[in-house]
């Protein structure tokens, strides 16, 4: 893949590249709507990845280009302003150089940058996470700027939530940092602290994309985020904690002064949160059996309380805990469409899936996308 990018670097700038570092794309493990509640997720960094190279210009221009257009799109770099419509894929590698040189990054002259990715396009992995680090470990190699891991890792975030106007939490970015191979990363969403769980070798991931798109745009995810703050204001008795902060019997002494919906979505993210450390410390002692069981009651959860999930959703995961080779599923991310990820052991494979597929399809008369990976290392240069 390097070869690969520094042959078409060379034939778009004329010049060989400098720097070269890559970033993984993501999955979302366990913790689900539990980041904005201050409390506890997991994610897996995979080993599909974007790949950056860079080298420095004479000027002060800033250029950008990725494999899949060629075309390059050229920013004075005293003028850097977001970017709209065809060109708003460059907004996240300016957005991170922007916050950098904020951050004390020194740059007289501008640089050429291209990018490639490995990552299935539209199976919801965080390619922007992914291009956010390795542009920020990039950036800092090319101008020699001592930036360390979680300060670009907060970089990514504050790029995605104040240039490209997402309102993500850590997770995309914290994962895309901190992933390690056979390992998942846990964060502790209220401390930022990131850590990695061991995970067996022998494990592998299966992706399958319902191809039903997100409804986040319909208010559902502004809803349950409301939701939640409702349930937290009423817990705290208005001091500003968030649900990270309490108990299912906290919870319960407050239910007749909660909303039907609240009190739902509390339970599922305070019993979320209980859910991850389970999963945490059942890693830590082998126990993948028990760790899948723990993903499927957690699309339960998200099923039942947080009302997140959809009727492909469920049914793929229902489909899916069928095979004695998966050790759990449920769906990953926001929710109201998407993905649901399975855990399986190695025996598990192409006819499996298949069998997963025509099930899909004769229910819904189409059919799922579906890729498999490993958990893979984070952000580096290569």
């Amino acid at each position: 893949m390097k070869d690969s990018l520094a042959s078409s670097f060379e034939k778009i700038y004329g010049c060989k590249a400098e720097v070269f570092a890559q970033a993984p794309g993501r999955i979302e493990f366990i913790g689900n709507h539990t980041d904005y509640n201050a409390g506890f997720t997991m994610g897996v960094a995979i080993d599909k990845v974007v790949m950056v190279a860079l080298s420095k210009r004479t000027d002060r221009k800033i250029c950008f280009a990725s494999i899949k257009s060629g075309e390059v799109v050229e920013i004075d770099m005293d003028n850097i302003e977001r970017q709209k419509r065809e060109y708003n894929w460059v907004n996240y590698p300016l957005g991170v150089f922007k916050f950098l040189l904020d951050a004390g990054l020194e740059a007289k002259t501008g640089f050429n940058m291209l990018d490639m990715s490995n990552l299935p396009a539209g199976a919801g992995l965080s390619s922007s996470a992914a291009i956010e680090l390795s542009s920020a470990f990039a950036m800092s190699e090319l101008y020699g700027f001592n930036a360390d891991l979680k300060t670009k890792v907060r970089i990514g975030r504050k790029c995605e939530n104040h240039f490209v106007g997402m309102p993500c939490g850590i997770l995309d970015q914290g994962v895309s940092g901190f992933g390690k191979k056979d390992a998942l990363v846990f964060i502790d969403c209220k401390s930022e602290d990131f850590s990695n769980a061991p995970l067996p070798s022998t494990c592998k991931f299966w992706l399958f994309n319902s191809t039903k798109k997100h409804a986040l745009v319909d208010g559902m995810y502004e809803a349950r985020h409301n939701e939640c703050m409702e349930a937290s204001n009423v817990l705290s008795g208005g001091d500003s904690r968030l649900l990270r902060e309490f108990s299912i019997e906290d919870l319960e002494s407050k239910k007749a002064e909660l909303s039907e919906n609240a009190y739902k979505r509390a339970k599922h993210v305070i019993e979320e949160n209980s859910r991850v450390l389970s999963a945490k410390e059942a890693l830590a002692n082998g126990d993948i059996q028990m760790v899948g069981k723990l993903l499927v009651q957690s699309h339960k959860s998200s099923q039942m309380l947080f009302e997140n999930s959809c009727e492909e959703l469920d049914f793929l995961v229902d489909e899916i805990i069928k095979n004695k080779n998966v050790y759990g599923a449920r769906l990953s991310g926001g929710g109201f469409g998407g993905a649901v990820m399975a855990l399986t052991n190695e025996n598990f494979g192409t006819e499996d899936a298949q069998e997963i597929e025509k099930a899909y399809a004769s229910k819904f008369g189409k059919k799922p996308m579906v890729f498999t990976c490993s958990a893979g290392d984070g952000a580096k240069l290569v």
